[in-house]
């Protein structure tokens, strides 16, 4: 069958969806572009806030609305969202013909084959979320030269407005074997710069007994091929002096990580169950800024906690102004249901959450401003991603820019430059989000 694969979220739910396209190819299926000449969609869906939701309900309906053109179509939902919320899928949707958990993913195939059956009936299958697979066979479906590599499924820290536990278990650590044969195939596949995801990769092992990211560093920096590696995600109270350590030492790990504090107000951080207060949190900055010279650090705020006062919103502008994080982003406070986040007292107005959250990110704009603007007048090894064929400038990224998160460096060359391979870029220009520059001649 011609199978549309739409696969939605973060990159871990990507990571998913190409374990699944490979057991699909696999299978004998192929894959397709476009929806209206596809036998079956499936829909990868994330669930983890409420405008996630709306976007996948959005797709969701979009699929199905081409059974009015193609009555044989099959529609599949999988993903986050089906793992939650399978009875009201079924319900609300029910032209889905297959609401399939994270668990299930690996029966895909076998799915398919009964709804292409002359018995076919609606499907809801659901295995426990351990049998999600941790690893396997993928196609690789970001640009050749860059991939994520999972190294964990789910998450033990349990704060009060996170539904991922819920959806997606505790902390499981991939074996530490399986991550090095996968990038070293990925490698082998073209790929230069690899990128680490997990819910806290900072965590890695720890449901072993040991964290072992630092070792997980030292064994990826070996793998020849692999240019950068990228972490995303570092909670600060497991910013160790061994962590600094293994960053500095493994000369393949890019001077980038994102923390994602969500606060500064020691209150707000207790009421969200995070296990450092701000003092943890300044501690881990600074650590960082002195042990990595040159770090770029991004984070994630939440703005409307339930319960934050003008005042502690006030200390958060004040902390924004005074850390100077190189990148941020401020969420409006959204409640997940059954979170202990959403049942609290004081919840705040959705305009007043939203409010809020502009406000951080105006603060934001300018420091964010000022930060490229220091880069003007620099050289920058850059890795291009390719070419813009509007504006003729190829789009490269320097190690403080993580790809589909961060900005660019726009580069005007007089000679062809090829994605994946690496440059160096004089930086001329710079606006709110982007380095301008042209290429240096060796």
């Amino acid at each position: 069958m011609k199978i549309a694969l739409i696969s939605l979220g973060c990159p871990k739910n990507q990571v998913d969806a190409d374990v699944m396209c490979h057991a699909l190819l696999k299978a004998g299926h192929t894959t397709i572009a476009d929806l209206a000449e596809a036998d079956v969609i499936i829909v990868n869906t994330c669930g983890f806030i409420e405008s996630a939701k709306a976007e996948a309900i959005e797709n969701i309906l979009d699929a199905c609305a081409h059974k009015q053109h193609n009555p044989a179509l099959k529609v599949v939902v999988t993903g986050c969202l089906a793992e939650r919320y399978q009875a009201e899928i079924r319900k609300e949707i029910p032209e889905v013909d297959a609401v399939v958990g994270i668990g299930s993913n690996t029966a895909l195939p076998a799915i398919l084959e009964r709804l292409a059956g002359p018995a076919a009936r609606p499907e809801e299958c659901y295995g426990p979320k351990t049998d999600l697979p941790l690893g396997g066979k993928r196609v690789i479906s970001t640009p050749a030269h860059y991939a994520y590599l999972k190294i964990a499924e789910g998450c033990n820290n349990r704060c009060h407005y996170c539904a991922i536990p819920l959806i997606r278990g505790p902390l499981r650590s991939r074996p530490l074997a399986d991550c090095v044969a996968e990038a070293r195939w990925l490698a082998g596949e073209g790929v230069r710069e690899l990128v680490l995801v997990a819910q806290d990769p900072t965590a890695y092992g720890s449901d072993w007994g040991k964290n072992s990211i630092c070792e997980l560093l030292d064994e990826l920096n070996r793998v020849e091929g692999i240019r950068w590696i990228r972490i995303l995600y570092a909670y600060p109270e497991r910013i160790t002096d061994e962590f600094i350590a293994a960053l500095r030492r493994n000369e393949k790990v890019v001077p980038y990580l994102d923390l994602p504090i969500q606060h500064c107000s020691d209150r707000i951080l207790k009421a969200m169950n995070r296990r450092g207060d701000r003092a943890v949190v300044e501690s881990a900055i600074a650590w960082l800024r002195a042990g990595v010279p040159g770090i770029t650090l991004r984070t994630t705020l939440i703005a409307g906690y339930p319960g934050e006062t003008e005042a502690e919103f006030d200390e958060l502008c004040r902390f924004v102004r005074q850390t100077k994080f190189d990148r941020l982003g401020c969420f409006a406070f959204s409640p997940e249901e059954d979170t202990v986040a959403a049942a609290l007292p004081g919840q705040v107005p959705e305009e007043e959450k939203q409010r809020r959250a502009d406000a951080i990110m105006r603060i934001q704009a300018e420091i964010s401003a000022g930060a490229l603007a220091q880069k003007v007048g620099r050289t920058l090894e850059v890795l291009c991603d390719g070419v813009d064929e509007e504006s003729g400038l190829y789009l490269c990224r320097s190690a403080a820019d993580a790809p589909e998160i961060d900005g660019n460096v726009c580069v005007k060359s007089d000679k062809t430059l090829y994605p994946g391979e690496f440059y160096k870029v004089y930086i001329e220009e710079s606006d709110l989000y982007d380095l301008y520059g042209s290429i240096l001649e060796e």
